[in-house]
């Protein structure tokens, strides 16, 4: 049978959906990207904001109708909308003949069998109930899953943890991925080693939060513990770290990605806010003096660190000297990389029920504002690479054309710029290259290979 497999949403849950692929191949299920030829369709959902909402819904749907015209004998709902929405799903798509929640995606292949019988036939709607698959949240990650890899570009996301523990006023995570819960290491590293053996070259570290790995399981943080023995995998040429709260960021983390050759010098690191009632309001764990004092740090000791942040304009109660204090901020801290978000009211949090909620179209200027503010310093950054020598990973070619994309270490795939390569070479994707910077276009870098 052909299985159509649609992945919604973050790198941690296109972790899930390769696992689940994994295990759908490893039964003899073939995976397709052709609608037209699909049998059955597993759609992996996100729920986090209500644009991600949308598109899960609207992926769902789509796969309805090809249910109800005949064409799929089998529609599954899984993931963060499925844990969160299970109830509405059943309600309003009767074509879904099952949903699994987020710590039930292991059960995947048993609920697809009860649904199509041995023949390959399709199970009697009328008569069999729509399965539902929700497991308790404290259930720890899966460590035995064969994934299969979709990252065919010599990197791999290397999950460390599920769900989170911090509780933003914002977010609905602990509600549908449950509390912290860390990857025993050796796990951790069997995974790893699986990837690279896979061809991976660049381990990108994900979590909701990576930097507070190892607490619940060793009773103190154990990421720099971590990447100093993903470093001995010899294949492994880069490591990337993701998903760094600035509050849980100690020395000793500054000091292994300083000294550790292998670890890039970047990371990914919310701050969400600037102003400290906000950051306040969101239940964040930090202020505007600690923020500055930890990006200074990370600069002080890593001259060349490129720093990437998400920022939430607009939430409940935030009065244009909020915002102001934001702009200044971000004026001030030249972040090498930034997201800005409208805020998302999400049924649920306790933001949601906040007084004072923002009017859309303010949140839409003063976004607005942020991102070119953060544009004008993005342009001039790239411009100042002109003549630097910097190592890259291929990850394609331009077809018709002998120019390569590659990514540098300021560049996390799907989220960052790209470099572009001119050269008569044939490269190979997962190659890495020297390339001199010859130039940049807005956000990317335009350079020739420099050995």
């Amino acid at each position: 049978m052909k299985i159509l497999f649609v992945s919604l949403g973050c790198d941690k849950n296109l972790v899930d959906s390769e696992e689940m692929i994994g295990d759908l191949t490893q039964a003899g299920y073939e995976i397709t990207d052709d609608e037209e030829e699909a049998e059955a369709a597993v759609v992996n959902t996100c729920c986090f904001i209500n644009d991600a909402k949308k598109e899960s819904i609207e992926s769902i749907l789509e796969l309805a109708q090809r249910k109800t015209d005949g064409r799929l004998k089998a529609l599954i709902v899984a993931g963060c909308l499925a844990q969160r929405y299970s109830e509405d799903i059943l309600r309003e798509i009767p074509e879904v003949d099952a949903v699994i929640g987020t710590t039930a995606q292991d059960t995947l292949l048993q609920v697809l069998g009860e649904i199509i019988g041995r023949d390959g036939s399709e199970r009697d709607r009328e008569k069999d109930p729509v399965l539902v698959r929700l497991n308790d949240l404290r259930r720890m990650p899966r460590t035995d899953a064969k994934r299969v890899l979709t990252t065919a570009n010599g990197f791999g996301y290397l999950r460390i943890a599920e769900g989170c523990s911090k509780h933003c006023t914002y977010c609905v995570i602990p509600s549908i991925r449950g509390a912290y819960r860390s990857v025993p290491m050796e796990s951790v590293l069997a995974t790893a080693e699986e990837l690279a053996s896979q061809g991976v070259r660049e381990l990108i570290l994900v979590a909701q939060e990576t930097t507070v790995y190892g607490t619940d399981l060793y009773g103190r943080k154990m990421l720099p513990d971590l990447l100093h023995k993903l470093a001995q995998i010899e294949q492994i040429r880069w490591i990337r770290l993701l998903y760094c709260y600035p509050e849980e960021i100690t020395p000793e983390l500054v000091e292994t990605i300083r000294q550790e050759p292998k670890v890039l010098h970047y990371i990914d690191m919310p701050v969400q806010h600037a102003s400290d009632n906000i950051l306040g309001r969101m239940g964040r764990r930090t202020n505007k003096k600690e923020l500055e004092e930890i990006i200074g740090l990370l600069r002080k000791e890593i001259p060349d660190i490129c720093i990437r942040t998400t920022l939430i304009t607009g939430f409940p109660g935030e009065t244009e000297k909020d915002h102001r204090t934001l702009v200044s901020f971000v004026r001030k801290m030249k972040f090498d990389r930034l997201g800005v978000f409208a805020y998302s009211r999400e049924e649920g949090t306790p933001a949601a029920r906040m007084p004072d909620q923002i009017p859309a179209p303010v949140k839409k200027k003063r976004r607005k504002e942020l991102m070119l503010l953060q544009q004008d310093i993005a342009f001039k950054k790239a411009r100042r690479m002109k003549g630097k020598i910097v190592d890259a990973i291929v990850e394609g070619r331009i077809v018709g054309e002998n120019v390569y994309t590659a990514r540098t270490y300021m560049d996390a795939p799907g989220v960052d710029g790209m470099l572009f390569i001119e050269t008569q070479r044939e490269l190979m994707t997962g190659d890495f290259v020297r390339v001199k910077i010859t130039g940049s276009d807005e956000y990317d870098l335009v350079g020739l290979i420099a050995d």
